[in-house]
C-alpha cells in the first residue's frame, strides 16, 4: 500500500488547487467517500467521510502549511495525530498543531472509544468498529492520493493524546515500515497486566461504566447521549475480549500492548511525554505516568534510544501546565516535539 501510493504521488501529482481562499477539492477512493463540504480555511479545514470499516460519518481534520498553495511543486512530510477518548478532530486546536511550515498535520476521527484497533467483536449495537483498517490502509493513501505528501516511512510520523498515545505506539509497532517518528502525550500505552487500571479504564469506555455510575449518582437524565459519549454500552469482551489474565483468556490484550512490544519499533524513533497528575490518584494522569515508566523501563532493558519528558506537576513545563491530563499541558508536550519532529523531517524534505 505504501509503495503505490509513493508511486501515486510522485507520477501524478494532485493538480494546484486554483482558489487559495478556500480548501483544496479532494477524490474519494480508497473506501472512502465524503459527504457535505470541508468547512474552515485552505489551509486549516475539516471533511467529512463514510467507510464501510466503521460505522458512521467521521470527520478528518487537515492541516497545511502556509506556504503550501505558493509551492505547487513541493511536498510535504506528514504527522498523523491522534486525539483522545472521548474526542473529536475538530476539537484539536492546539495552537502548537498550526505553526509548522514544513509539514501536514492530519488529524483522523478515533470515536468517542474506538481504541484505534481493529475490535474483536464485529456485530454489537455499534456496528463495524475497524478503526486500524480505517486509518492505516484508507485514510494514508488517500492523503497521499490528494496531498503533495512524502508518501514514504521518512516522511511520516505518528502521535496522540492517552488513548491516542495508544494508537500511535501500536500503529507504529503494527506497521513499522509505515512510520519514522512515534510519540504519546499521556498515553494509555501499558494494557499489560502490570497496569490492570489503565486496561480496566478502556473496558469502562466500551461498557459505559462511567455513564452507569454517573446515571446511578446524579438521576436518570444524567448520562443521556447527549452528555454521555460512552452510548450505547456494549460487551466488555467486545474490544480485545477477555481482560483478565486467567487462563490466557487476555491473549488479544497482550498483543496489542504497546508496552511489552517496543522491540518492533527498533528502527522508529519514540518520544514519550507524561506528568504525574499532582500525585493526585484521581487525575487520570498519575495512572498513565506508570504506564509510561513501565515503557522506558521495557526500552532501557532494550538498549533502545528514545525521547523521555515526564514533567511532574508541571512547574516547570511551559506556564499553565499543572502536570495533569489536560490540554495544557498536552500544548507545552507540542511546544517541544513540533520542532523536534520538523528537524528530523528536514533530512527528506
Amino acid at each position: 500500500m505504501a509503495a503505490t501510493a509513493a508511486v501515486m504521488t510522485v507520477l501524478a501529482p494532485p493538480a494546484a488547487h486554483a482558489d487559495a481562499s478556500t480548501p483544496p477539492p479532494l477524490a474519494d477512493g480508497f473506501g472512502l467517500t465524503q459527504v457535505g463540504t470541508a468547512t474552515g480555511t485552505a489551509t486549516n479545514f475539516v471533511i467529512t467521510v463514510t467507510t464501510g470499516q466503521v460505522a458512521g460519518a467521521h470527520h478528518i481534520k487537515i492541516i497545511l502549511p502556509g506556504d503550501y498553495n505558493a509551492n505547487p511543486t513541493k511536498h510535504y512530510p506528514v504527522l498523523y495525530f491522534l486525539h483522545g477518548s472521548p474526542d473529536d478532530p475538530v476539537n484539536q486546536t492546539y495552537p502548537a498543531l498550526t505553526t509548522s511550515k514544513s509539514m501536514i498535520t492530519v488529524i483522523p476521527d478515533g470515536g468517542h472509544r474506538g481504541w484505534y484497533a481493529n475490535w474483536r467483536d464485529q456485530n454489537t449495537a455499534l456496528g463495524p468498529q475497524n478503526w486500524e483498517n480505517f486509518h492505516l490502509d484508507q485514510v494514508i493513501p488517500f492523503i497521499d492520493a490528494n496531498l503533495r505528501t512524502i508518501a514514504t516511512k521518512k516522511g511520516r510520523a505518528i502521535a496522540g493524546i492517552s488513548m491516542g498515545g495508544f494508537g500511535a505506539l501500536h500503529y507504529a509497532q503494527d506497521r513499522p515500515e509505515l512510520f519514522s517518528q512515534t510519540a504519546s502525550l499521556s498515553g494509555d500505552i501499558d494494557l499489560s497486566a502490570d497496569s490492570m487500571d489503565l486496561r480496566l479504564a478502556a473496558v469502562a469506555t466500551v461498557t459505559d461504566a462511567l455513564g452507569a455510575i454517573c446515571a446511578s449518582a446524579s438521576g436518570p437524565d444524567a448520562c443521556d447521549s447527549a452528555h454521555d459519549p460512552y452510548k450505547p454500552g456494549v460487551d466488555s469482551d467486545a474490544l480485545f475480549g477477555s481482560p483478565y489474565p486467567v487462563f490466557n483468556a487476555d491473549r488479544m490484550w497482550n498483543a496489542v500492548d504497546p508496552s511489552t512490544h517496543m522491540g518492533k519499533l527498533a528502527d522508529v524513533g519514540v518520544s514519550i511525554y507524561v506528568g504525574n497528575g499532582g500525585g493526585n490518584p484521581t487525575d487520570l494522569e498519575f495512572w498513565v505516568e506508570g504506564a509510561s515508566k513501565h515503557v522506558k523501563d521495557h526500552m532501557d532493558a532494550l538498549r533502545m534510544p528514545y525521547y523521555y519528558v515526564d514533567y511532574g506537576n508541571g512547574s516547570t513545563w511551559g506556564t499553565h501546565c499543572n502536570g495533569g491530563h489536560n490540554g495544557y499541558c498536552w500544548q507545552q508536550d507540542l511546544v517541544d516535539y513540533i520542532p523536534r519532529l520538523e528537524k528530523t523531517f528536514a533530512s527528506v524534505t
